[in-house]
């Protein structure tokens, strides 16, 4: 076989015969579209905490999830399903206490004006159901993303996200603009990206599209990690909100803590947005998504149309993420995220010294990036050395990954559960894994 699931045949070399076995029945059974993670796909069985394990009993430390962000397998949420499973779940068109309370609880953590909300099974589906809102509000259908953006899968949503590759060809409603890059253009980034976004308005008029929305990832987490500084977003926003675009946020990678300093992404960067769209990290696994909005914004789309998601708010689900709001809240997870953050940034610039190939470290919270160039002058994307990084930290027992156009970010996302000694274990990993490539 000369290709199994994106993996060449000198990579499938390395695999046991239970792993080949299972990688030809995935292509066989899956279809040719699905990818793994590294070189040697890793065969879960297990997670508990922070930790995934092997059919071999090996145990990984799991530094990228945040869909179980709150630990795999936590068993206040598991409790929740099971007793929410063992007594209803059925659709929201009957009467339920569970959606509602949960909807109070998850609403009162948003500055005020972002008043309600509606659920989805996946961030995909928050995004293209904000979309349709912004679109029904404004009467426009032009929309502005990132040049490597990503914002799920969607027919609409899947054509906004070049990160999903060179097939993806931007609609002619569409237009992309720089993400706000400080380490390649400099402190004027925030700058440049609000007159990228303000030159994409008068693009999309000049063609006769009416503008309807801003639609960004506030820590740009597929363009490669562009965690700040704080602020760097509010004059493109103010820019777009201003010639009459509705503002999305899309808190999908960045939302439900992980930032540390806030709840939410964008409350880093003092604005205010129309809409708000949820995905991964909401029921720690269990499908839960949603997009809450500024009611204004959504009373004319609800009164023009309904909208029914069969299993979009079902109640074991909003049981689940509910427990996930718990968790938060009882075990400081956001204050948690801050700290061990904070202690995982200063252990990378430690690395960065001994280092050439680190060029940039930047991060909010549990969300870092770590740039690697060949050359600290010219700035050359080392995508082929974070790949082997990558592969090296796997090797090691650390699950991390990579992002940007050129894939030389390393992209890392550790739940939000972890402690000072995992991130001792992650910093060791790394810079053993960097070690290695000299």
């Amino acid at each position: 076989m000369s290709m199994i699931n994106g993996f060449s045949a000198a990579d499938a070399e390395r695999l046991n015969e239970r792993e080949r076995r299972l990688i030809e029945r995935r292509e066989r059974l899956l279809g040719p579209a699905y990818r793994l993670f590294y070189e040697r796909p890793l065969h879960t069985v297990r997670g508990e905490g922070v930790w995934l394990y092997d059919a071999a009993g090996r145990r990984y430390l799991d530094a990228y999830n945040n869909v179980a962000s709150i630990g795999h397998c936590h068993p206040r949420v598991v409790q929740a399903i099971a007793e929410q499973a063992a007594l209803l779940n059925t659709h929201t068109r009957y009467l339920q206490e569970g959606i509602l309370d949960y909807a109070e609880q998850l609403l009162a953590t948003f500055p005020a004006g972002l008043e309600q909300v509606m659920f989805t099974c996946t961030g995909s589906e928050a995004n293209d159901l904000a979309l349709r809102i912004a679109r029904h509000y404004t009467g426009g259908s032009g929309v502005i993303v990132t040049n490597f953006a990503y914002h799920g899968v969607t027919g609409d949503i899947s054509a906004l996200s070049p990160s999903l590759g060179a097939s993806i060809q931007l609609p002619a409603h569409a237009r992309s603009v720089r993400a706000p890059d400080v380490y390649r253009l400099g402190p004027q980034a925030g700058r440049l990206f609000a007159d990228d976004v303000r030159a994409a308005i008068a693009d999309l008029r000049a063609h006769g599209i009416k503008p309807a929305a801003l639609l960004i990832d506030g820590i740009f987490a597929s363009d490669g990690i562009f965690a700040g500084p704080e602020g760097c977003i509010a004059e493109a926003v103010a820019v777009a909100q201003a010639g009459g675009l509705l503002y999305i946020a899309d808190e999908v990678q960045c939302g439900f803590a992980r930032t540390g300093s806030h709840m939410w992404g964008f409350q880093r960067h003092g604005v205010r947005p129309d809409l708000v769209s949820l995905g991964k990290p909401m029921g720690n696994g269990q499908p839960i998504a949603g997009v809450v909005v500024r009611p204004e914004v959504l009373e004319p789309f609800g009164r023009s149309m309904r909208y029914f998601n069969t299993f979009g708010g079902n109640p074991v689900s909003c049981a689940a993420a509910q427990a996930v709001l718990e968790v938060i809240r009882d075990e400081a997870l956001q204050q948690r995220a801050a700290q061990i953050g904070s202690y995982l940034l200063a252990g990378i610039h430690q690395l960065a010294q001994r280092h050439e190939l680190i060029g940039d470290v930047r991060a909010a919270g549990m969300f870092i990036g770590v740039e690697l160039v060949s050359d600290r002058t010219s700035k050359a994307p080392a995508a082929e050395q974070a790949k082997r990084v990558v592969n090296g930290m796997r090797e090691r027992g650390v699950l991390i990954s990579a992002a940007g156009p050129l894939e030389n970010i390393l992209k890392i996302r550790p739940l939000l559960v972890f402690e000072q000694a995992h991130a001792d274990l992650l910093i060791a990993a790394l810079d053993e894994a960097l070690q290695a490539l000299a």
